[in-house]
């Protein structure tokens, strides 16, 4: 959370608790007066101390990741609170990996603030202790089983989401088993429980349960789906039939039937109505559970969701559907003995337990009824409102559209190529080539989980999620039961996310367009290597192949990577729209380029050509460095030969005597020597050594060798002012300017008609006219070898001292 929504998320915490221990302190009660005031004095120093960090620019507050020593004489409330503050909010120069930031209300406060009374009733004497949890218990379940229509149910309030349906199977093991209190394992053994899950179950239900009850996994029974009719999502109840008579007949006994209303996934709903005749015909335990039987408390429910109400238990989570915080999870349950719930954990006596539904005793009678009917309707609207517009979207398929109910959307992105199946891309056809269907199915996963990616930071408040399904492939899931009252979504920010998704879908049908066409011009291309990565969402990946490349091996290349480094540093200070990364978490063993998304006017065949000419040069660079020093090195060798066997060419043509100082000079005075200038030169380009007896005679450096040119594309683009790299020519489209870029486009074709009339002439003509003028596009012969030879008059020359000549 960022550091300023942080501190003003707490201020707003400490100024409604402040408010709301105003009221506590007028109570008759002075023990619950006192502990008002000590809250609020709390509440006060954490806020006085949460300012003065605010005032200290630059300044950090103390770490509290280390601990220290227990102090012997204790610390002040200032102190520790202070400490709190840090625990809290962490390092706020670290950014979170989620941007989402709970709205905590005064509702939510009033939940929090459950947990405060609640130790504190936890001290009162037994009696009032059990007059009190009674009637917070009763009021509690009496209410819930009103609203989410119940009748006649008993409540079991839990922490953790899953441990209510570990305690009903406890209860079905009991009621179905006389004997299991006395003989325990030994009647499981003789006749094994079997516990029926469906395949859309949420990840990890079956381990839990079969780990708390201390079942073998072999007790599982995994219904699968629907493939045929129906949803992909429902349970099959023909085939479930099946697998209950299989059961029997082997000696088991069907136990207990999870169903869905509203899978964890796409929030479908199982058929319950039929699926409750099933159990009552077998005596299966139907136990129900899903966000969508939050829509029981609205006035109009689907009659899927309303069968829910008939069957033998169903686990709510009213914390997130309305909002609340630390609220505990419900089960709901119908059972006539209260023995067996006790000895199944359901009921205690304990008043502890019975405490824990004091903070949802209090958040309910704050917000009422038509406040959790409000929240919740307002939840489903925004589903609904969000599933219209995607309607008109094109490219976006809805998973759930046979269930207008369901306050769960899930959406994909889909394009539909030339010459594809339209339903390719949801679910593949048998008669599709298996490497095509998989190569187009990976590529449109990578793109929704781009797409998801980017909608999440965009709109942080629509909470929205991305998940991968066995058919379908990677969604986008819109949950607003889960997430509205916690974020605070509204209908503009569902307006806000359509919004985004037209404005990325240009870029993804591009994207995808372009893939094939980035593969074949890679491909066509020497030197370059078309590296298939299905996890990245972008036009495609690349390698560039250098000279001592070894392709049959996959070890890291040094020198590729060098030259890879080098090449993505020139495409980046290209400044064009396009992304180009190498990883990290897309690297492979060998260094590649990843190109990113891409609008509908890239030049991709002047992209491939780039990125060719780019990394060759870089390579040939790269070399010519490399081997300067070798180069240089063995030049300094030679002319060191040189010069030393010079040295005595010239000792033996002049004689020993004019080596001798006084006796030299004499006869060099009577006799001058007439010695020629013999120097030397060192090419860099050639790495050879050259005599210098041509610059003396003519006063002018040799030509030598002329150094290669750089290496150019064979297709020289002529760009618009203000164009971007490898975008497409504008001509003729409704991006160019009436001014500037049009008058730009007319004075180039006037040079190109110009210069084709000329050469047209000069071609007809054999001889010229000595005062014509020259072409536009001729250049006089030695132009080019002038330029040479003026770049070899910089040249460095390494030339014998003046002494030794």
């Amino acid at each position: 959370m960022p550091k300023a929504a942080s501190q003003g998320l707490g201020l707003c915490t400490v100024g409604i608790l402040t408010s709301s221990m105003c009221f506590i302190t007028q109570i008759a009660d002075p023990t619950l007066a006192e502990m008002g005031k000590n809250l609020k004095e709390a509440m006060k120093m954490l806020e006085d101390s949460q300012r003065r960090t605010e005032e200290e620019n630059g300044k950090k507050p103390l770490s509290g990741d280390i601990p220290g020593p227990l102090q012997g004489s204790g610390q002040d409330m200032v102190s520790i609170l202070q400490l709190v503050q840090n625990l809290m909010h962490g390092d706020e120069d670290e950014e979170p990996q989620s941007t989402r930031i709970q709205n905590i209300g005064e509702q939510g406060h009033i939940s929090l603030l459950g947990h405060s009374l609640g130790a504190y009733i936890s001290t009162l004497d037994k009696e009032k202790l059990r007059k009190l949890t009674t009637r917070i218990l009763s009021d509690t379940t009496l209410w819930l089983c009103r609203i989410f229509r119940y009748e006649n149910g008993c409540a079991y309030f839990h922490e953790e989401e899953r441990e209510g349906l570990a305690k009903i199977c406890r209860l079905a093991i009991h009621s179905r088993y006389e004997d299991f209190v006395v003989d325990g394992f030994n009647v499981l053994y003789n006749r094994k429980p079997v516990i029926y899950l469906s395949a859309a179950a949420r990840p990890g239900l079956g381990q839990y349960l079969c780990n708390q009850l201390g079942l073998p996994f072999p007790c599982l029974c995994r219904v699968p789906c629907n493939t045929v009719f129906g949803s992909q999502h429902q349970m099959d109840v023909a085939f479930l039939e099946k697998l209950i008579k299989d059961d029997i007949e082997r000696g088991k006994l069907p136990l207990l039937l999870v169903a869905n209303a509203g899978t964890a996934a796409v929030g479908h709903t199982d058929k319950i109505g039929r699926l409750k005749e099933l159990c009552e015909q077998y005596g299966i335990w139907l136990h129900v559970e899903g966000v969508n039987l939050a829509t029981l408390a609205l006035g109009y429910v689907s009659s899927s969701v309303l069968a829910a109400t008939k069957c033998d238990s169903m686990t709510l989570t009213p914390g997130p559907w309305l909002g609340l915080p630390a609220v505990p999870a419900v089960t709901l349950y119908k059972h006539d003995d209260p023995a067996l719930t006790l000895v199944s954990g359901l009921t205690s006596n304990k008043p502890a337990d019975k405490l824990r539904a004091l903070p949802l005793w209090l958040s309910l009678q704050y917000l009422g009824l038509d406040g959790i009917v409000e929240r919740i309707k307002h939840a489903c609207q925004l589903s609904q409102r969000l599933q219209e517009s995607l309607k008109k979207v094109n490219h976006i398929k809805i998973l759930v559209e046979d269930e207008l109910s369901s306050p769960v959307v899930v959406f994909r992105f889909f394009q539909e190529l030339p010459g594809s199946d339209p339903g390719l891309h949801a679910i593949p056809a048998p008669s599709a080539a298996p490497s095509a269907v998989g190569r187009e199915r990976h590529s449109c996963d990578a793109l929704n989980r781009w797409l998801g990616e980017q909608l999440k930071q965009l709109v942080p408040v629509s909470g929205l999620t991305v998940m991968d399904l066995e058919v379908e492939g990677t969604c986008v899931r819109f949950s607003p039961l889960m997430t509205a009252a916690v974020l605070g979504t509204r209908g503009e920010d569902v307006d806000q996310l359509v919004a985004c998704i037209q404005s990325k879908l240009p870029v993804l049908t591009c994207t995808l367009q372009l893939r094939e066409e980035f593969k074949q011009e890679v491909e066509a291309t020497a030197g370059l290597l078309y590296v298939d990565d299905p996890n990245w969402p972008g036009i495609g990946v690349v390698r560039y192949e250098h000279a001592n490349d070894d392709k049959s091996s996959l070890k890291l290349d040094p020198e590729g990577e060098k030259i890879h480094a080098g090449l993505l540093k020139k495409l980046n200070e290209l400044e064009s729209d396009l992304t180009f990364k190498m990883g990290p978490e897309y690297k492979s063993m060998k260094s590649c380029i990843y190109i990113g998304m891409a609008s509908d006017d890239i030049d991709v065949s002047e992209l491939v050509e780039t990125i060719a000419v780019t990394a060759r040069e870089i390579e040939e660079n790269s070399r010519l460095l490399e081997n300067m020093t070798e180069v240089v090195r063995k030049g300094i060798q030679e002319a060191q030969v040189q010069l030393q066997k010079a040295n005595e060419e010239r000792l033996l043509e002049e004689g020993v005597l004019r080596q001798i100082p006084v006796v030299g000079s004499v006869l060099n005075w009577f006799s001058p020597v007439q010695a020629s200038q013999k120097g030397r030169t060192f090419n860099l380009t050639a790495g050879s050594l050259e005599s210098t007896e041509h610059t003396y005679v003519y006063k002018v450096q040799g030509s030598g060798v002329t150094p290669p040119q750089t290496p150019t594309g064979t297709r020289v683009k002529q760009r618009l002012p203000g164009q971007k790299p490898f975008k497409r020519s504008l001509r003729g489209s409704d991006a160019i300017s009436e001014t500037s870029s049009v008058s730009h486009i007319e004075d180039l074709e006037k040079v190109e008609q110009l210069s084709g009339g000329q050469e047209a002439s000069e071609a007809n003509s054999p001889e010229r006219h000595p005062g014509a003028p020259a072409p536009l596009e001729a250049e006089p012969p030695g132009a080019l070898q002038d330029g040479a030879q003026g770049l070899q008059d910089d040249r460095p020359q390494v030339e014998e001292p003046e002494s030794l000549r």
